[in-house]
């Protein structure tokens, strides 16, 4: 990544017209998922006192969001946050209640909560993508774009850290199904902060008018494809091959830690890393860079591969925590740069889809990954495992290295035959 150069503050993106009544809102219903996952294993384990019934019912709520994640996108993408957002909140709320309810007490079958956890998964708003969605809507400048989605990573990041802290302090006083309540409560109260925000306001007032317009002809078509330009395959690839890595890592450091004799310092070396994913998000933010958006992401994502492989000579958990903290100081602006790149490469109707294929290319990827590195650990120590985690996103960025590098145009000689690229096809280039 060649030339930064220092972009727009932060405060210039809050100065922006609906920004804060954007951010305010979406970190409320947001910060219902860094809670709700906690709360539920906690739950089912108190109301059932089994593991196995804990896997079943996480692993039920996990694959309906993931499965059903690119159905939701496409109808808000089809009928506007403000009339899809709602009625999925409401659902998702009255679930988390149900579960609660029926977790609140000691007794509860299985059957019920698998049942319950499906219809929460199936529902579950997907407020981050609409978010990102939104902030593309409300500033045009990409430079400033690229900062406000930086400081959306770094909310992101903060989220997933003050969520079980705040069920911890809830857990002396109430028993863990209070987490599920709390988390209905923070999603309905967000997503409707959210849906009467000005630009969500806005986007439902224009799309009566692009439901009666008659979709465009294909041949008349000459918005970029994203398998054309190739910027969403590679935003989607490295962010699911990102999201095996640090998946991966997540259990390797309980490995390495038990390994070492201090499992005690997991939470520790999680809360550096994430630390380190604040800091990173910050300054990533804060330099507009003149390297295109799909090569920062192939740069970067070596760079996070590279740092977790790393993590192979460490000689103990000293040295691992300094090499999490820059884990994290990379992994926050390989996300930022995957949801730029994502959101360039397709149409403005498009976007919240493009988004929604960016954070489940993750998620299913950082599930892939625990699972596999789970099985892994069985063969081989922490060390040889960290090696395989990290290499995986260094071979997939190294594959996609050759489409991320700029072509330039040969100009034809005076006189040639050669056709001149037309100027359509010229923009699907850029």
């Amino acid at each position: 990544m060649s030339s930064p150069v220092l972009g727009p503050s932060y405060r210039a993106v809050l100065r922006v017209t609906g920004a804060c009544r954007l951010l305010i809102p979406a970190l409320v219903g947001r910060s219902s998922y860094g809670l709700v996952s906690l709360a539920l294993v906690l739950s089912v384990v108190h109301a059932t006192g089994s593991y196995a019934h804990v896997g079943v019912v996480v692993g039920v709520f996990g694959a309906t969001v993931a499965a059903l994640s690119p159905l939701r996108a496409r109808l808000i993408d089809r009928h506007g946050p403000c009339a899809a957002l709602p009625p999925m909140a409401a659902l998702f709320a009255l679930t988390l209640l149900g579960l609660a309810v029926t977790t609140w007490s000691e007794g509860t079958g299985p059957g019920v909560l698998v049942a319950l956890a499906a219809m929460a998964g199936a529902c579950a708003p997907p407020l981050g993508p609409v978010t990102r969605s939104l902030w593309s809507h409300l500033i045009a400048d990409r430079a400033l774009l690229q900062r406000a989605y930086s400081l959306d990573t770094v909310v992101e990041e903060l989220i997933f850290l003050g969520g079980p802290l705040l069920l911890g302090a809830l857990l002396p006083w109430w028993p863990p199904p209070i987490g599920l309540v709390v988390g209905a409560l923070l999603v309905s109260t967000g997503t409707w902060g959210l849906v009467t925000s000005p630009v969500a306001c806005s986007l439902a007032r224009r799309s009566p008018e692009r439901s009666s317009a008659p979709d465009p002809a294909p041949d008349t078509d000459v918005t970029p494809r994203p398998v054309a330009r190739g910027g969403l395959l590679t935003a989607v690839a490295l962010s699911g091959a990102a999201g095996v890595a640090l998946g991966a890592t997540a259990l390797i450091n309980v490995a390495f830690a038990e390994q070492h004799g201090r499992v005690e310092t997991v939470v520790f070396l999680e809360a550096l890393q994430t630390a380190g994913g604040v800091i990173g998000g910050l300054l990533y933010g804060a330099v507009s860079w003149r390297a295109g958006s799909r090569t920062r992401l192939v740069l970067i994502s070596l760079a996070l591969g590279g740092g977790v492989a790393a993590a192979t000579f460490a000689p103990g958990v000293a040295a691992l925590a300094a090499l999490l903290f820059v884990v994290g100081v990379v992994g926050a602006p390989l996300i930022t740069t995957s949801y730029l790149l994502a959101d360039e490469s397709v149409a403005a109707d498009r976007r919240t889809r493009a988004g929604n294929w960016v954070n489940t290319a993750h998620n299913a990827g950082s599930s892939v990954g625990g699972a596999v590195i789970g099985a892994l650990l069985t063969l081989v120590p922490p060390s040889t495992a960290y090696t395989a985690a990290g290499g995986v996103l260094v071979v997939v960025a190294v594959v996609v290295l050759p489409f991320s590098i700029p072509r330039r145009r040969v100009r034809p000689l005076r006189g040639s035959s050669w056709a001149v690229p037309s100027a359509t096809s010229a923009r699907r280039r850029r």
